[in-house]
């Protein structure tokens, strides 16, 4: 079906997720007939959220649109990216998935555990591949990235071409195979109208450390450590993974995997040969006590201090296969994502208090390499590229205006900068870009095991509750005579300490509710003018006594005839 957003055959890119933000990159190429999309990512959520596993874009827009929807591109295997397939296919139907080898594997597992095997056909590509998508013309170049089998696309449409470099770093040692430089600069040869790249490293200055650097920290710790080591880093950093076995068979040490996600993304890199270990270098729990403490390595999950996670719950002492001992040595081979700060640290400190050494990434210890491109490398990109206008995706709104930066340093025109946020649009038409109307989006929270997800507007009131708690107001009526029969009840939770200054608060707000509700039904009213009353004179007394906004929860009680 057309769409009003578009002028006749132009081609409209946005993004669902992705911009002003790390995470649930989800990016759109629409034209009058026909959409494709680029990665369906997730997010975690922000330390303080409660209740919440993920965070996913809202597809009410692809749902508007659902009979243009041709294909679905994933330009790598990482939660971010595609994390969410499993809820976009519970939205809207998904013709094809076209993905590279690892992330074909790990979608595939990802639909078995929801039962979604049958759901979509997936297709694998590779670099030398062309995609046809009606006047859609996609191909792929590879990348260097902290997971086997990452690439940038590109898409050639009658009215120019796009590129999103994806994920990358620079990376000219890497664990795994090369990043195509000749295609990369073939392609910025032909034209490129507008370029898409990663801006999550935009802050640092130079280049990003080669995967190779960590090895050397990596082997020293080994060589030093007396003790047993647990080690956590990220369950989809699979050259990390690879050299840390690579230390762990130099050193004689076997090798504990703990934490579910880990286990499944070793299994899958094994066999798709990305990871090798010797079956003779794997051990299960309850073979631990077989080995004497420095023969042991535990790998986990828990980098980022997420409270369900092995690492956490070992910490916590709940887990049940591991408990930490005086002697052990935990690593963090990772760099927390921001936000997660406070979270890593409380598992540091708890690690500590149950007497372990811990072991952070430091100007000391490279032990963690990032996986995405620092300036030098962004304005690499930007120069072989050549693009006639820029959209930095992927980063916080400053990563996002400092990306924006060094592509005007580098002589690009301000006006052909765009920083936009997730459900602005930019319209090409005829190598030609201005900003287009918005489209629908919004944060969706996943809670446990319910796909639909809550909106914004839950998540703000549970904060509320959190922050400043509750106050129901019981009001008795009687409709038929439209009047109020008694002065409301006020009960509070978590609101304030029921002291004799508090208790006077409550009976004054009584009062108050009481007077308004006897002047708003002089004539004829609606429950909702009698809660939209209540909330309304309550909120500004309650803050003007408290400084507290409380969630107000007016029940209406009807007298009716027996």
């Amino acid at each position: 079906m057309a769409n009003s957003l578009l002028p006749a055959s132009a081609v409209n890119i946005y993004a669902l997720g992705g911009l002003q933000e790390v995470g649930k990159n989800t990016y759109c190429i629409e034209n009058d007939n026909t959409l494709i999309i680029i990665d369906a990512g997730i997010m975690f959520p922000e330390q303080g959220i409660l209740g919440i596993d993920y965070v996913i874009p809202d597809y009410t827009h692809l749902k508007n649109v659902r009979s243009k929807i041709k294909a679905l591109f994933i330009t790598h295997g990482h939660e971010d990216h595609i994390g969410a397939i499993p809820y976009l296919l519970q939205n809207v139907n998904i013709p094809v998935i076209y993905a590279p080898k690892l992330a074909v594997a790990l979608i595939k597992n990802k639909l078995e555990e929801h039962h979604m095997s049958n759901k979509v056909k997936i297709v694998e590509y590779n670099e030398d591949d062309v995609i046809n998508v009606d006047d859609f013309k996609v191909q792929f170049f590879r990348v260097t990235h902290s997971i086997p089998d990452s690439y940038g696309i590109c898409v050639d449409t009658p009215h120019g071409r796009i590129v999103t470099t994806g994920d990358f770093k620079i990376d000219l040692t890497p664990v795994g195979e090369d990043i195509s430089l000749s295609k990369i600069a073939k392609l910025g040869e032909e034209g490129v109208d507008l370029l898409l790249s990663d801006s999550t490293n935009a802050e640092k200055e130079g280049y990003t450390l080669s995967e190779r650097s960590v090895i050397n920290s990596i082997f020293e710790i080994f060589s030093k450590t007396s003790g047993r080591l647990i080690i956590s880093t990220f369950s989809s950093n699979i050259s990390r993974i690879q050299q840390i076995v690579e230390a762990c068979v130099k050193y004689n040490r076997k090798i504990l995997i703990i934490g579910r996600s880990m286990e499944n993304t070793i299994n899958i890199s094994r066999e798709y040969g990305y990871i090798k270990i010797p079956d003779s270098s794997l051990i299960s729990a309850d073979k631990l006590k077989d080995y004497k403490n420095n023969e042991i390595v535990i790998l986990c999950t828990g980098s980022q201090g997420e409270p369900m996670a092995a690492l956490s719950r070992i910490a916590n002492g709940e887990h049940p296969l591991v408990k930490i001992v005086p002697g052990d040595t935990v690593v963090f081979s990772s760099s927390p994502i921001p936000g997660n700060g406070a979270s890593v640290n409380a598992v540091v400190n708890q690690l500590v208090r149950s007497g372990a050494e811990v072991i952070n990434n430091s100007i000391f210890s490279n032990l963690h390499a990032s996986g995405h491109p620092s300036k030098q490398e962004l304005r690499i990109m930007l120069k072989l590229f050549k693009p006639t206008y820029f959209m930095p995706v992927h980063g916080e709104y400053r990563m996002l205006r400092l990306h924006g930066e060094i592509a005007q340093s580098l002589g690009m025109p301000k006006e052909n900068i765009f920083v936009l946020g997730n459900g602005d649009s930019l319209i090409l038409r005829k190598h030609k870009i201005i900003e287009g109307k918005r489209v629908q989006t919004d944060d969706i929270y996943i809670d446990g095991k319910d796909i639909s997800g809550l909106s914004t507007a839950v998540i703000r009131d549970r904060n509320i509750l959190a922050n400043d708690g509750m106050v129901a107001v019981l009001i008795s009526i009687d409709s038929r005579t439209n009047s109020i029969l008694t002065i409301p009840e006020i009960i509070t939770k978590g609101f304030i300490y029921m002291d004799e200054n508090s208790i006077k608060i409550i009976e004054e707000a009584k009062k108050i509710a009481y007077k308004e509700l006897k002047t708003l039904m002089g004539g004829k009213v609606t429950f909702g003018e009698i809660k939209n009353t209540i909330k309304n004179c309550l909120g500004q007394f309650l803050y003007l006594k408290t400084h507290r906004s409380p969630m107000i929860i007016p029940l209406i009680m009807n007298q009716i005839e027996n």
